[in-house]
């Protein structure tokens, strides 16, 4: 009995592989088809006609153009750190704008500017007088790893990641938004504005799928080469069973 187990345990073991594999495969394809509904959500949203927005609107989308007017709060701009464009090193200039609404500021994502020597850092204006801004809304990032700690608290003027709440500190926790403007109106501050296109990994969730069934595939094959030889080594058996009785 022992002896027959161990004959069919490699085919127990490849079936196995191979339902398992496959439901993974198929996790990774209803995945995909998830993302295939966020990427045309976004496709939407940016090419809808940007509109004004309040600092304190409730109901917001990720990726919705929008258009904002107000004044800089130049004394809280904050570069962010290990940012990189076409290769090159940088920062992104983040700056509070207070909304000439009175309803409260939002912080602005600028835009990139080369890092150069780390010794000094760039220097970046921020127009005075009331700017108008066209940009899209983006949640506030989830903490990346980091190449250093943020040191220094909120007065630094390097930090590592956007964060909101760190930045509410410089200005008034009741008056900034909870979200993040990627600004793409131009502007004379000499900032490149070059964003990526947003992509929702689709075409990673089907390579995947594809590694996942490939491998169902291959545990697909051994498993019935596992089952034929347990037919053959049947036959085998009971050929030689019927040989010995003669």
């Amino acid at each position: 009995m022992k002896r027959q187990l161990l004959r069919i345990l490699p085919l127990l073991a490849g079936v196995a592989l191979m339902v398992l594999t496959l439901q993974l495969g198929n996790w990774q394809q209803r995945r995909a088809a998830e993302k295939e509904v966020l990427q045309a959500r976004i496709d939407v949203l940016l090419q809808a006609p940007a509109r004004p927005l309040r600092a304190d609107t409730a109901t917001l989308e990720e990726w919705q153009p929008v258009t904002l007017s107000g004044v800089w709060l130049k004394d809280a701009t904050r570069l962010i750190d290990n940012r990189t464009h076409q290769g090159q090193a940088g920062y992104h200039v983040l700056t509070p704008l207070l909304l000439s609404d009175g309803s409260g500021a939002v912080l602005v994502n600028r835009g990139w500017v080369a890092a150069g020597d780390r010794r000094q850092l760039p220097q970046v204006p921020a127009p005075a007088g009331e700017q108008q801004l066209e940009g899209v809304l983006r949640l506030p990032e989830h903490a990346p790893f980091m190449l250093a700690a943020d040191s220094g608290g909120a007065a630094a003027p390097v930090w590592q990641q956007v964060d909101p709440g760190r930045h509410a500190a410089l200005v008034a926790p009741a008056l900034l938004a909870a979200w993040v403007l990627q600004q793409r109106s131009p502007a004379a501050d000499g900032l490149v504005r070059d964003w990526p296109q947003p992509a929702a990994g689709i075409d990673r969730h089907h390579a995947y799928a594809f590694q996942w069934y490939a491998l169902a595939g291959l545990a697909g094959c051994l498993s019935a080469w596992s089952a034929w030889r347990l037919i053959t080594r049947r036959s085998d058996d009971d050929r030689s069973t019927r040989l010995a009785r003669g």
